[in-house]
């Protein structure tokens, strides 16, 4: 599923925009910076079907140079079956993950984000791949560039527990997996995930 155009520039306009208010010390430069950036929230607001003001306030949150925010997604297998959770927000499934925190590893946030949402203690063992959300077929657009870590896990401790994002936790098959939250994770991401538990020798997968 390749995302629109109109989604492609707006994101640009915005990440130039966002680099330009950084760095510039003139104050014209800075109103051509300012104007980029009320365009691309035009752009986004009419693509999106969303206020063009609740646009650009969620663009004026980002500062400095422009970057890729980072998600990350735990792969926690058990006698031959993946570990799902339901999102409350949707009610469909997903690998437990989220948005990477500050002042924590990759790995680290993976394992928070298990014990978080699972239950389960958990120990990241192999960054399985590194994927860029715009090339994957997710159902949702976001108005952030997005690289999406997935780590496989094992498990070292805890029970299925919920967590205040999440309503049930289950373990599934390659074959009968769940309704999924298409915007966090897809089935093929998952069924190469099954590919790198049977061949564990397999290197990290990245765009």
């Amino acid at each position: 599923m390749n995302e629109p155009d109109w989604l492609t520039h707006a994101r640009e306009l915005q990440a130039i925009a966002q680099i330009g208010l950084a760095y510039t010390k003139d104050r014209f430069d800075a109103e051509r910076y300012e104007r980029i950036r009320a365009i691309a929230s035009a752009i986004m607001a009419s693509g999106s079907g969303t206020e063009v003001e609740q646009v650009l306030q969620l663009f004026r949150q980002d500062v400095g140079y422009a970057t890729p925010k980072v998600d990350v997604r735990g792969v926690v297998f058990r006698e031959g079956r993946v570990m799902l959770v339901r999102e409350i927000s949707d009610g469909r499934w997903t690998l437990p993950g989220g948005w990477a925190d500050v002042n924590q590893s990759a790995a680290e946030c993976v394992e928070r984000e298990i014990a978080e949402e699972s239950g389960f203690q958990a120990r990241a063992a192999k960054l399985a791949a590194v994927w860029d959300y715009r090339r994957h077929g997710h159902a949702s657009r976001h108005p952030h560039s997005i690289y999406k870590m997935f780590f496989h896990c094992e498990i070292v401790g805890g029970e299925a527990r919920c967590g205040i994002e999440t309503s049930e936790v289950g373990f599934f098959a390659e074959d009968d997996l769940p309704e999924l939250s298409l915007g966090r994770v897809t089935t093929p991401q998952i069924r190469r995930m099954f590919e790198h538990w049977r061949r564990p020798e397999l290197p990290t997968d990245f765009d």
